[in-house]
């Protein structure tokens, strides 16, 4: 399957190019191909032309056997299916045995999001009187009030951020540009950390563009911001597990609660299809139970 191989290699380069996708998108597509065609080589496939069906349907059900869940198996399906349609397309295969391949059912989950009591709390648990502190307090500041990814707020550099306007330029999903508000807060919060706090940080480091950076003056990680925001978490007291991504999921809830229009919320998280921005209204009804259930004295 060697001429399969390379068909892999113009696939990620057509990811990359054409489609425009993050590098973590394109891993995960490269990573589930190569368990695939692993699979076809083992039971005997000489050519992608020769698979069928019954053979994509055997490597998907030999996941579900060796545990996958089935949002992972409905990746899968989805990283193969693309993948032969661009075969298809590029005329390496001359048919798609991956059509009306249908999909798992998967159960909705809704996301885990904090109160506005103990986004409170976490904001307030770093120590300002030193520079970390300063740092961190924006950090959380920002990803709260903007509800961007994490990946997105490590990548912002100075010149993406404007505080006497107001927002900040954010490069999502694929390179997409988006503007977010930011608020009194955020803007509150970078000022004092961009003045006293990020000089001392890129004192060794003249030229930097990050703007949320480390001690040594290079950019945050993601690694070095799910420590720091688990730390805090700890400090201020908050039980559950803490991730940058429910600072995103708070953001959402805490707005639509609050009346804000499920568009604007949807252009500000960067979602391309309204349905994904749906699940917080749901997040939303299902809070109010809860302050239902937990206040009525009736219920």
């Amino acid at each position: 399957m060697k001429d399969i191989r390379f068909a892999l290699e113009d696939y990620m380069h057509f990811l990359k190019v054409e489609r425009q996708l993050s590098g973590n998108t394109i891993i995960s597509y490269k990573r589930d191909l190569a368990e695939y065609l692993d699979y076809m080589e083992r039971v005997g496939y000489k050519s992608m032309d020769d698979v069928d069906r019954p053979a994509v349907v055997g490597h998907l059900h030999q996941l579900k056997e060796g545990g996958k869940s089935a949002r992972t198996v409905s990746r899968h399906i989805s990283s193969i299916r693309s993948f032969h349609q661009f075969l298809l397309r590029e005329k390496v295969t001359t048919k798609d045995p991956t059509v009306h391949l249908e999909l798992p059912k998967l159960e909705q989950k809704l996301p885990r999001v904090l109160s506005m009591e103990e986004v409170d709390r976490l904001i307030e648990a770093p120590d300002c009187s030193k520079p970390q502190g300063v740092r961190d307090t924006a950090l959380l500041e920002v990803l709260y009030g903007t509800g961007m990814r994490v990946s997105e707020l490590i990548g912002l550099n100075m010149d993406d951020i404007h505080l006497s306007m107001g927002f900040v330029r954010v490069f999502g999903k694929g390179g997409k540009e988006r503007i977010i508000p930011l608020g009194g807060k955020s803007i509150t919060a970078c000022k004092r950390y961009i003045e006293e706090a990020r000089p001392i940080f890129i004192a060794k480091q003249k030229g930097a563009e990050a703007l949320f950076v480390n001690m040594r003056g290079t950019r945050l990680t993601r690694q070095g911001c799910w420590k720091l925001l688990n730390g805090h978490g700890l400090k201020a007291g908050i039980q559950k597990e803490l991730t940058p991504h429910i600072l995103r999921h708070t953001f959402a809830t805490h707005l639509i609660e609050n009346g804000a229009d499920l568009r604007a919320v949807q252009e500000m998280l960067g979602h391309a299809d309204i349905s994904t921005t749906q699940i917080y209204t749901h997040v939303s009804r299902s809070r109010l139970k809860e302050v239902y259930v937990k206040f009525h004295p009736r219920a």
